[in-house]
């Protein structure tokens, strides 16, 4: 039985236009990306133009198509001749390129991300400079033709909005919040979108009715793992991917990280290889499950 009180902060969020709790209705989503489709699929982990020539073109022996390749180590790790040599394959293959800023809690000197109890912090950034250098790392890529960026850190997404808005940076940057910042409900979710987020990728075991309620409270497209290295769980959400598209679209479906040990593991061009296979098995699953589901067309 519910308590009164608990029924009067649901109605509470719902006056300021939150979700009153997650929807276990599992409502339809209406919501498309903007040429009508409702999921596109994503590759996570491509670290440099070797995996991800290997990647499209093994896509194109399988006869699909994927929409956003995303490098997760951070620019900083990639010499200028090798971004544009990904631009250009972007361009050749009609993907979105996402790289990652550099600067995070795991690179920085602090030793509290290191402990038990600091890793909380995920990748979030430690002191001003370190927002000045995540600044610069998306300043260096957008001159080398780079406009879609992975962001850990909610003040540095709020600072880039900023350039964004002033010119500072070019207004076609398109930045992804990474999984990395912790996010799992719909009021996060609403402040990142304000704060100038286009898409969201939330926590990684986020469930249905948890997306449902998400959903109801965002318009930006949302970015779900289909599957995770063993570091982050392990855990294969194949099945699920009908769900996801019905309930929760426009979503990008991260695919092929089952294939990688962890996070920002460099992957090679053989196991690049493996994660488009990953893109087959998904799709076969849509096409069972949810055969009228629309992949978006660009």
């Amino acid at each position: 039985m519910e308590y009164h009180n608990m029924k009067e902060t649901r109605k509470f969020l719902e006056s300021i236009g939150q979700p009153g709790g997650d929807l276990y209705s599992l409502p339809t989503s209406e919501k498309r990306f903007e040429d009508g489709g409702q999921y596109r699929f994503e590759v996570p982990g491509i670290q440099g133009p070797g995996p991800m020539k290997a990647l499209l073109e093994q896509l194109d022996e399988y006869g699909i198509r994927i929409h956003r390749v995303t490098q997760t180590k951070g620019i900083m790790f990639l010499t200028d001749d090798e971004i544009k040599q990904m631009v250009e394959y972007a361009k050749k293959w009609d993907v979105q390129l996402i790289l990652a800023c550099g600067p995070r809690a795991t690179t920085d000197t602090s030793a509290s991300v290191k402990t038990e109890e600091g890793q909380r912090m995920g990748y979030r950034l430690r002191g001003q400079e370190q927002i000045v250098r995540g600044i610069e790392e998306i300043k260096r890529g957008a001159s080398l033709g780079v406009r879609g960026f992975l962001i850990y850190d909610e003040g540095l997404l709020y600072a880039l909005n900023e350039a964004r808005k002033v010119g500072y940076i070019p207004s076609d940057c398109h930045f992804k919040i990474s999984a990395h910042s912790g996010h799992g409900n719909a009021c996060s979710a609403h402040v990142l979108e304000t704060l100038g987020a286009d898409s969201i990728n939330p926590i990684r075991d986020i469930q249905i009715q948890m997306l449902a309620s998400m959903r109801a409270a965002i318009d930006i497209p949302i970015d779900l793992h289909t599957e995770n290295p063993k570091s982050s769980g392990g855990f294969i959400r194949h099945y699920e991917v009908p769900e996801f598209i019905r309930v929760a679209a426009p979503v990008y479906l991260k695919t092929g990280g089952s294939v990688a040990a962890n996070h920002s593991y460099d992957t090679t061009e053989k196991e690049a290889k493996q994660r488009a296979k990953q893109i087959l098995l998904v799709k076969r699953m849509i096409d069972t499950y949810y055969p009228e589901a629309i992949a978006s067309s660009k």
